[in-house]
């Protein structure tokens, strides 16, 4: 039997344990390594040390090298992913960017570090990540729905105009030089990478440090595993398709809180769900590990504020630009999505005026 047949046949308890050994993998690479996107924001902004952020960069075109492999060998159908419309929410793509970057500075990290704070025993984080997951189902389909949606429609902006299938940057090329659908993909794809290498390997502090170097590869690969699975399990006739898709982590804190309070009715969890739990179980063995778990907590009201109000504009914001800093900043792009690019510079963007308010903050409160 092929071993998508294998995968898909028993779909729903292959998505469940492959999510759940990526996001463990996910999960101990980002403790072991101190993989951050905030962090590293936070090191441009305060030290002007740019190794983190490379990390993040090889994280990505890791995961575009590999997931476009996928995508040539048929493993996936990337274009059955969320990422990949022919309409170009750009509005939400900065806005909701804009918030989300900005709003995990004072939450102490995106999603994916919170995860692993978690399982480092930070129970701020811990609270962090149940106010993102209630933000984005409100964001989704509750009491913010409606005006997301609004805002969506009056913005999206539609390329079927112009006859591309999507809105990724290997049909534009395809396109606009009439070319056959997988070149216009390389030729992106390589374009990016040699740009993206030669940007994170040209700098000598980063190239003579592994751990950034086995972080951003590690992650990276993490995001081509999740890929793989997904791909391979889709079944078009399936009763509910569940479409292509890796790690992202804002939705899925809303579906982990909703899988708790509905487990004898969903049954096993999702791919989402998953990686949720794999990446706190992961995180949790490295620290014990690593003799660094230790119970921590808020250390002041304002402290609680922060961190309460910077997770809810993450849950809004994350929804909005459809994923966080691994979910569009690395998963996305690896699509080649326009809307990825946008939403990865929006959440820059925010992630430094974040930090600037941020520190201006603690100076006055000092």
């Amino acid at each position: 039997m092929a071993l998508r047949d294998l995968v898909a046949e028993n779909a729903p308890l292959a998505l469940s344990l492959g999510g759940l050994v990526i996001g463990f993998l996910f999960g101990a690479i980002v403790f072991r390594t101190n993989f951050c996107t905030m962090g590293s924001i936070s090191d441009i902004v305060s030290f002007g040390d740019y190794r983190r952020f490379r990390a993040w960069i090889l994280a990505a075109t890791t995961a575009l090298v590999g997931a476009q492999l996928l995508q040539l060998f048929g493993v996936v159908e990337l274009s059955r992913s969320m990422y990949l419309s022919p309409n170009v929410n750009w509005f939400g793509h900065v806005l909701g960017g804009l918030m989300f970057g900005y709003g995990m500075v004072f939450a102490g990290g995106c999603p994916s570090r919170n995860l692993a704070r978690v399982g480092g025993g930070d129970l701020r984080a811990l609270v962090a990540l149940i106010v993102v997951g209630i933000f984005a189902f409100m964001t989704i389909g509750g009491i913010l729905g409606p005006i997301r949606a609004w805002l969506e429609q009056a913005t999206a902006l539609s390329l079927a105009g112009i006859g591309a299938p999507s809105q990724g940057i290997g049909d534009l090329i395809r396109v606009s030089l009439g070319l056959d659908p997988a070149t216009g993909a390389v030729i992106a794809t390589i374009g990016i990478a040699v740009a993206a290498l030669a940007y994170c390997f040209g700098d000598e502090g980063f190239r003579t440090s592994p751990v950034h170097i086995a972080s951003g590869i590690g992650v990276g690969l993490c995001v081509t595993a999740g890929w793989a699975l997904t791909g391979l399990a889709f079944d078009e006739m399936a009763d509910r398709p569940v479409a292509p898709i890796s790690l992202t982590f804002v939705r899925p804190a809303g579906d982990t809180l909703d899988w708790l309070q509905r487990y004898t009715a969903l049954g096993l969890p999702g791919f989402g769900v998953a990686t949720v739990f794999g990446a706190i179980l992961g995180s949790f063995v490295t620290a014990v590990a690593m003799k660094r778990f230790k119970v921590t907590t808020f250390s002041d009201k304002a402290d609680t504020i922060r961190v309460l109000s910077g997770a809810a504009l993450m849950g809004t914001g994350g929804v909005m630009a459809l994923g966080c800093s691994v979910g569009q900043g690395i998963t996305g792009v690896s699509t080649l999505s326009i809307g990825s690019f946008i939403s990865f510079a929006a959440i820059v963007t925010g992630g430094v005026l974040g930090m600037k308010a941020f520190e201006r903050m603690l100076m006055a409160e000092a």
